[in-house]
């Protein structure tokens, strides 16, 4: 499939290099400046979630689109949450592909953060962990996506039907009380133990995680 891809590629007016095995791929892409990165899954070595781990770590932000047998939801998540940007279930159309990288492409190697950060604050999506400064926070799921929520959206006055639709689901009747009830339980285990308040309460819309001043 790789030797297809890459004629397939070429005639597309792209240079291609292939890679056999995970740690092969993560020499030639921290030793070369590619445009983008086709990445199977199912790599020798490691697989393609953990090569793309590697590369984020290293700092290495051109695009990532994933390749995969494997039509799952929980797949498609986990490719992103390592970092990759796209995600294609084999098998797969080369026009299709070929269109993706294009508009990747076009997104040039910006960074995107496979760590969400802000202030002291810090979370990895894809190992489920958190911390505040040097300690780890130990959240239940939902406490876990609602930080996530936050975090991926800094200074942003979030509505209860917002965080209801991101942590919950869009058929959940939103009368409760369920967003407050959580969001004092974040504030218990974020904020309170650490005497801060990062977590401010925006009156009549919501909530709202405060962005960190220069020193914090």
């Amino acid at each position: 499939m790789a030797s297809l891809l890459k004629r397939g590629l070429e005639e597309e007016g792209h240079a291609v290099d292939i890679a056999q095995d995970g740690p092969e791929g993560l020499w030639l892409a921290t030793e070369n400046p590619y445009g983008a990165i086709v990445l199977d899954v199912m790599l020798p070595g490691y697989d393609g979630f953990e090569l793309c781990r590697r590369l984020r770590k290293a700092g290495k932000w051109m695009p990532v689109l994933m390749l995969t047998a494997r039509d799952s939801v929980g797949d498609r998540v986990r490719g992103l949450d390592v970092g990759a940007d796209d995600y294609l279930v084999k098998p797969f159309s080369l026009l299709e592909l070929a269109a993706r990288l294009r508009a990747l492409s076009r997104r040039g190697d910006r960074s995107r953060p496979v760590v969400l950060a802000e202030g002291d604050l810090k979370l990895d999506p894809a190992a489920k962990r958190a911390w505040r400064g040097g300690t780890e926070l130990h959240l239940s799921p939902k406490e876990f996506a609602l930080l996530e929520l936050f975090l991926r959206h800094p200074g942003h006055v979030l509505t209860r039907s917002q965080v209801i639709a991101d942590v919950w689901d869009f058929a959940y009747d939103g009368g409760s009380n369920v967003v407050d009830q959580y969001v004092n339980y974040l504030r218990r285990k974020i904020d309170t133990p650490f005497g801060r308040h990062d977590i401010e309460t925006v009156r009549g819309m919501g909530y709202r995680l405060r962005q960190a001043e220069p020193g914090d």
